[in-house]
């Protein structure tokens, strides 16, 4: 399948009714930490648009308007059916869903003050293109983050983390939501995925400034995050 997007496409489809409760079961809740310090980065002020791309049910938008509840929020992805169990959720009526891919945003430039995303970037075909387009819709100053996975270092705890990416969550993945092949892989891509400095490269080739990034979870996750220049565009 490797990141063909009407193959992604299909595959968050089929798992939308249970990728909420897999995602708290495989980071034992704390990838709802993760959000709350993703949307408390983006520091978020009354009137401000903010773009939760990739956003599948909505689980940043629905922090970003926690968090600042007079903000502007769209929640835009590519997999109708995420969507869709996201508009479920009590408070939808105060985002705007709309159906977009990263690589093609169908924003004008410079529309968002805030642009962030959730286990996103590792799934896309062309990394350089989505975050180039992020970067596009984004007003000179806006803040980027992204929450993503990271591979895991080859330490102590590899044994363990293997068991976990190639048994553990395959395993969750068949009995919960009864796909056992996406959850192989979501953890193949993790593995297979930017390491932390080459994403911090990426960003600054991108034309990003003051990036940055927080490891968390044995340095599997990742916070990242950076911002468009204030005074100009994209550097040449």
């Amino acid at each position: 399948m490797e990141k063909h997007p009407e193959r992604v496409r299909a595959m968050f489809g089929r798992i939308a009714h249970r990728y909420d409760l897999l995602n708290r079961l495989m980071t034992g809740g704390q990838d709802v930490r993760w959000r709350r310090e993703v949307i408390r980065r983006a520091r978020l002020e009354p009137g401000q648009r903010l773009l939760d791309i990739g956003a599948g049910t909505g689980d940043l938008a629905f922090e970003a308007l926690r968090q600042q509840p007079q903000a502007r929020v769209v929640a835009a992805d590519f997999t109708l059916p995420m969507m869709l169990v996201g508009r479920q959720r009590p408070g939808s009526h105060r985002i705007l869903w709309a159906a977009a891919d990263t690589l093609n945003l169908p924003f004008p430039e410079a529309s968002f003050d805030a642009v962030v995303s959730g286990f996103l970037l590792r799934n896309v075909a062309d990394l350089p293109r989505a975050l180039a387009e992020q970067f596009r819709v984004l007003k000179p100053g806006g803040r980027w983050l992204a929450l993503e996975t990271v591979p895991p270092p080859r330490n102590l705890l590899w044994p363990l983390i293997a068991l976990h990416f190639r048994v553990v969550i395959p395993l969750m993945g068949r009995l919960i939501a009864g796909d056992a092949d996406a959850y192989r892989y979501l953890p193949r891509t993790s593995e297979q995925f930017q390491t932390a400095s080459e994403m911090l490269a990426l960003l600054r080739e991108t034309g990003f400034e003051g990036v940055g990034a927080r490891l968390r979870m044995f340095k599997t996750v990742a916070i990242y995050w950076g911002r468009k220049p204030a005074a100009t565009g994209k550097r040449t």
